[in-house]
């Protein structure tokens, strides 16, 4: 079979979209797209393709009910750069393959994390590991960029003193804080990658994290539109019901089904789901 292009894909191949203040996200290359997917599909059962029309049904098939694989199949490669408490996140996603810039081997560049004032936010009530919503009044910000900015000064300045002693680059990183820029080659499959951005782009997710995960769904469906759309209709924005609930509104909706096709297609859903 052909490497599959698409054209949308091709388009944004190796341009930088920039995220924070000095990050950004590549996409470096893409292995395969809805079509690849069908293809993966349909291979199973020895039978060719279909029309358009039908390939896209077929993909909102395998999404509604976690077809896994043929996704699998679609391998996207990202180029970011990030500071290093985003990247400490990110690694939690175990079913990717990473290359890392490496702070043994080059000198770490003078370039840290510096949050946006209006990000400059309490610790929520309601939230262990979040900000709050609250408003922080423009002094306090101010002090708690001056507060970052110096220690992220002090560190490099130390750093750099380290390494005009011919400390090794191994010893002399130790001190730089987590606000420092690293940089790594990102390769995962589609179907994890949709799971990345379900949990990343939730509105519980770290706000800096949150802006990679937004770039990369863009970049996601630019490579395999339909899948997305299942995606987004299927997985990102679906309701999953708990069992009580459920049994609760079939009981609601079928005294309903027989007169009222809204009710009829909604309890069919809910049933089938």
């Amino acid at each position: 079979m052909a490497r599959i292009i698409v054209p949308e894909a091709e388009a944004i191949i190796d341009k930088e979209f920039p995220v924070l203040d000095h990050g950004f996200v590549r996409l470096v290359d893409y292995l395969g797209g809805d079509s690849r997917i069908v293809a993966a599909a349909r291979v199973s059962y020895g039978s060719g393709t279909k029309s358009q029309k039908e390939d896209n049904a077929l993909i909102r098939y395998l999404m509604r009910n976690m077809h896994t694989s043929p996704f699998e199949q679609v391998i996207l490669t990202f180029h970011a750069k990030l500071p290093i408490f985003v990247a400490r996140q990110w690694v939690r996603h175990r079913t990717a393959r990473i290359n890392e810039f490496s702070g043994r081997y080059s000198v770490m560049p003078d370039e840290f994390y510096l949050p946006e004032m209006k990000e400059i936010r309490k610790q929520s009530r309601n939230n262990k590991q979040g900000r709050s919503d609250e408003a922080v009044p423009h002094e306090l910000q101010g002090k708690v960029l001056d507060i970052l900015k110096r220690g992220q000064a002090a560190a490099y300045a130390s750093y750099e003193e380290l390494l005009h002693e011919d400390i090794a680059r191994e010893l002399a990183r130790i001190n730089l804080t987590l606000g420092a820029y690293t940089q790594w080659y990102w390769q995962i499959d589609l179907h994890n990658l949709f799971h990345f951005i379900k949990l990343r782009m939730d509105k519980h997710a770290q706000y800096e994290i949150r802006l990679y995960a937004e770039v990369m769904a863009q970049m996601a469906k630019a490579v395999a539109p339909v899948a997305y759309e299942a995606f987004e209709e299927y997985v990102m924005y679906a309701v999953n019901l708990p069992r009580s609930v459920k049994e609760r509104m079939i009981k609601l909706l079928s005294p309903m089904a027989s007169s009222s096709p809204e009710a009829s297609d909604l309890l069919k859903s809910i049933s089938d789901s």
